[in-house]
């Protein structure tokens, strides 16, 4: 099911994160864009301002609503209130894709369950596996359409027991896909931000861009049905040094070449800037919007 609404001329299959300081400035000036990607929970409310202005949005431009909240891999399941507050959002609005991460955020603690409000990793295990196999199903059938999983910018890793098999992070996702139907929303800047933190954080000789591209090959086209790009930070004091997905500035040049590699091997598929901290002038993010057109054209050329 598709949005009726097919987006701007000369768009192309780039897209932006709409945040609440554009709002307006889009409105009115109606820039070309495929798509416009919001945080699903921010629209939640049954009427309101927030919604009021999503709908007039989407009379210009497919939605794509992007979940930070599901908990797909949480052991205690998902909660049902914040399955039935997105399917009521995904008939409104209709969007051309529905996403969230492949991570938990719900867990039990002291006998209740609680919610961390972050988004934490979950080890890359078979039970893990399927219980997010599971969750996806559910979505899929609650919600009547194909879902999208993102994998996950991670700080910590799980220790698991010797006897447990432990996924690549690849297979385990590609397992994921095949299993459920659904696809993957593949962001390139976590990729490379885990890369970059295996060498700080975790002590591995690795080449950052050399095992991005691995990631990257080791994952069939036909699942892909999303790409993100986004900006991120490096972080070094007392508690040592870390780079953070914190989606507050330009895309690097590296994200940028792994980007074109990408392409090349998923074709054009849709392709969204992400900037969430620190929001710059809506220019800023039209002028990444555009640099991502120029790249795909020249990987897909």
């Amino acid at each position: 099911m598709r949005s009726p609404v097919g987006g701007v001329a000369g768009a192309d299959n780039v897209g932006i994160g709409w945040r609440h300081p554009h709002y307006a400035e889009l409105l009115e000036r109606q820039p070309a864009l495929a798509f416009l990607e919001v945080h699903s929970e921010n629209f939640f409310a049954p009427g309101g301002a927030a919604l009021a202005v999503l709908e007039q949005g989407r009379a210009y431009y497919p939605i794509s609503l992007h979940g930070v909240g599901l908990s797909l891999g949480s052991a205690v399941g998902l909660d049902a209130w914040h399955l039935d507050q997105l399917a009521r959002l995904v008939q409104r609005i209709d969007p051309v894709r529905v996403s969230d991460h492949a991570c938990f955020a719900r867990g039990n603690f002291q006998g209740q369950v609680v919610h961390a409000a972050d988004l934490l990793p979950i080890p890359f295990t078979t039970e893990a596996l399927d219980v997010l196999c599971t969750h996806v199903d559910q979505v899929q059938d609650r919600l009547q359409r194909v879902f999208m999983v993102e994998n996950l910018s991670a700080y910590l890793r799980w220790n698991v027991p010797d006897a447990e098999r432990v996924w690549a992070e690849t297979e385990f996702l590609t397992t994921l896909a095949r299993r459920t139907g659904c696809q993957l929303l593949v962001d390139v800047n976590n990729i490379y931000v885990n890369a970059l933190n295996a060498r700080t954080r975790f002590g591995e000789t690795v080449d950052a861009i050399h095992s991005c591209r691995s990631w990257l090959d080791a994952i069939p086209a036909d699942v892909v049905g999303e790409i993100h790009l986004a900006g991120h930070c490096h972080v070094n004091d007392a508690h040592g040094d870390i780079v953070i997905d914190d989606h507050g500035s330009r895309v690097c040049d590296a994200v940028w070449d792994l980007y074109r590699h990408a392409i090349t091997r998923f074709g054009p598929v849709p392709t969204l800037i992400e900037w969430d901290t620190d929001v710059p002038a809506l220019d800023v993010l039209l002028d990444e919007a555009g640099r991502a057109r120029t790249h795909a054209l020249g990987a897909c050329a």
